[in-house]
């Protein structure tokens, strides 16, 4: 690492700090017994030296025009929060069981994603430990948490994280993080860290105190561009790439999701994303392992998912947005005043044929034309949810889908998730339709900032809910709770039929063949007017089909099922009594178990069933 406190052992360790403007910088040990030692300059810009310290000691930096010492910008843990001091760690001295793990291949993948002090009731790492075995009961295999590294406070969706090499020290710090991979790693869960390289969060933020880390060249939503390109950038990028080679490495982290990855600008002739994927694969290389990127991208550009040698970003997938917006607006009509460019079922079909819904059209919402063609981009590219911490965080209400709809639609879009021809995500509760809601929550100490963010949440809202309506204050500690999963709703009543549909499409997801092939010749889907869909689900090699015909309205639909002879199997159907809540009942007839190609079926009102069929 070309910059923080690495212990070398026997009581020693080497400090760095990139301050190539500096003239000086002095090590300050702070504690019982303090001192001050001044660093070496090299021809870069670094600062360094080797000095007597061990694990726990405490240390800040003082520069040339600085009387204060500031912490560390790689430190490794703040045990004080944001403005306290660095601490020294010994990464070496974990004792990691998983020796012989080997992540499952990208497509095989059930994600889940959580935030760590929401997950539980006690909002640490060990406590999510405890949970494990309820997400790999369903077929869970790969979770992946919410931004980790040090904010402010002890409440944050993480995206205000201004220490990138710091584990939260109110989640548990470095240690309980890694207590946490293993753990995954023990009961076969990959484990997927959520980064932020496109900005830093406000309060405590020092890095620009120490070099040229952001630029006013660009701009983005959130605070100021990172500088990748300009004067000074090669120290930047080495620290956020080394940033990701240090959760890989350090950390056993299996794969890295990374925010908002268009608000990365990098014009240089070896793009940031190119230098990052490179040392990714020579880390891989090296330790034998197959690590995986995940982009949020807001592009709808093939390239995030294209491989380096094409001139892509060579990242492993990305976030399917249209997936969720095009899906989520058929089930909740009051949806096409968030998306006003969907809310037309082709736009569905699209999206389990093609990936991206917007691919050049003219898109209101943008008012410009927008996106390119992913139809030839293989499915195990793209990461499809139907809820995640922005859909629900970004609402007044901060509710979840399967709050805003019915029972039977929450079974239809689990169904649509989990069958259709991508990695799944599952949001927090999601799988047994938790009903508390996910706000946006922050807990600064800088009220003036406070109060910044208080106006800007009130003006985003401003277009959804007019000037007069009332939000939630992002900074009461009251929204944090609220947040909370209620664990206890699991195993009752609805909560449990829906927990146990989404086991049994897991289950089906994981071994009927036609569910594993990811080619998109091997998708169609067909619709039915704009109340009802068939996803074909075909894999040649195995020479099994499957079918999933999916009734949004609240008639039956009629359909023929394809084919000329030979019949099909009924392999999941929403309508049976093991999926529908007690004391109710349908006057329309279910779908038999073994139908004729050919038949004419009825498809009963807000339904899906699933049928399957070899050929020749």
């Amino acid at each position: 690492m070309r910059q923080g406190a690495v212990y070398t052992g026997k009581g020693c360790c080497r400090f760095t700090v990139w301050a190539p403007e500096k003239q000086r910088v002095t090590l300050h040990i702070v504690g019982d017994v303090e001192r001050k030692v001044d660093m070496q300059r090299d021809e870069m810009g670094y600062f360094s030296v080797e000095t007597e310290a061990t694990p726990g000691t405490r240390y800040l930096y003082i520069t040339d025009e600085e009387e204060k010492g500031l912490p560390d910008p790689a430190s490794m843990f703040q045990p004080d929060g944001v403005h306290g001091s660095s601490q020294v760690i010994d990464l070496n001295n974990f004792k990691w069981t998983d020796q012989n793990w080997k992540a499952p291949a990208f497509a095989g993948l059930v994600l889940y994603e959580l935030h760590i002090g929401t997950f539980t009731e006690q909002g640490t790492f060990s406590s999510a430990i405890e949970k494990l075995d309820l997400l790999t009961d369903i077929g869970v295999n790969a979770i992946e948490i919410m931004p980790v590294s040090q904010f402010p406070g002890n409440r944050n969706w993480g995206y205000d994280g201004v220490y990138p090499y710091a584990v939260q020290n109110t989640y548990g710090g470095p240690e309980g993080l890694m207590q946490l991979v293993d753990a995954c790693h023990s009961k076969g869960i990959a484990v997927f860290l959520d980064v932020v390289y496109n900005h830093q969060g406000p309060e405590g933020n020092y890095l620009g105190q120490f070099a040229p880390y952001f630029t006013d060249h660009y701009k983005t939503a959130w605070g100021q561009a990172i500088n990748f390109d300009g004067e000074w950038s090669d120290g930047v990028r080495w620290f956020y790439v080394e940033n990701a080679l240090y959760w890989l490495d350090k950390f056993h982290i299996d794969g890295l999701r990374f925010d908002a990855v268009h608000s990365v600008y990098d014009f240089g002739a070896v793009n940031f994303w190119e230098m990052l994927h490179n040392e990714i694969r020579e880390l891989g290389r090296k330790k034998e392992m197959n690590f995986y990127t995940i982009a949020e991208s807001d592009l709808n550009a093939p390239r995030t998912v294209q491989p380096l040698e094409n001139n892509g970003y060579g990242f492993s997938a990305q976030w399917l947005d249209d997936f969720h917006h095009a899906v989520y607006v058929m089930l909740d009509k009051e949806g096409r005043k968030r998306y006003q460019d969907f809310g037309d079922m082709r736009q569905v079909a699209k999206a389990y044929m093609e990936g991206f819904v917007h691919s050049g059209e003219y898109v209101q919402f943008r008012k410009r034309h927008y996106g390119k063609s992913s139809a030839g981009i293989p499915g195990n590219h793209f990461v499809a949810f139907i809820n995640n911490h922005d859909q629900s965080g970004n609402r007044i209400d901060g509710a979840r889908l399967c709050a805003l709809v019915d029972h039977e639609y929450a079974k239809l879009a689990a169904a649509m998730l989990l069958l259709a021809p991508y990695v799944p995500m599952l949001f927090m509760g999601e799988e047994y339709g938790e009903q508390n809601p996910f706000f946006y929550f922050i807990s600064h100490s800088d009220q003036a900032l406070v109060h910044a963010v208080q106006e800007g949440r009130r003006n985003e809202f401003k277009a959804f809910y007019g000037p007069d309506a009332s939000f939630p204050d992002p900074q009461s500690a009251e929204i944090f709770e609220r947040s909370k999963l209620d664990w206890s709703r699991r195993n009752k009543g609805r909560h449990q039929v829906l927990l146990n549909w989404h086991r049994a499409l897991i289950s089906l997801r994981k071994t009927h063949p036609a569910l594993k092939y990811f080619e998109k010749e091997g998708v169609r889907a067909e619709c039915l007017d704009q109340t009802g869909l068939i996803l074909h689900r075909n894999d040649e090699e195995c020479k099994t089909a499957l079918l999933a015909m999916f009734n949004i309205s609240d008639e039956h639909l009629t359909y023929f099922l394809p084919g000329t002879n030979g019949s099909w199997d009924k392999l999941l159907d929403s309508t049976m009594a093991e999926w529908r809540l007690e004391n109710t009942s349908t006057n329309n007839a279910t779908v038999p178990s073994k139908c004729n190609a050919g038949e004419m079926i009825k498809l009963p009102a807000r339904s899906v069933v699933v049928v399957g069929k070899g050929f020749e």
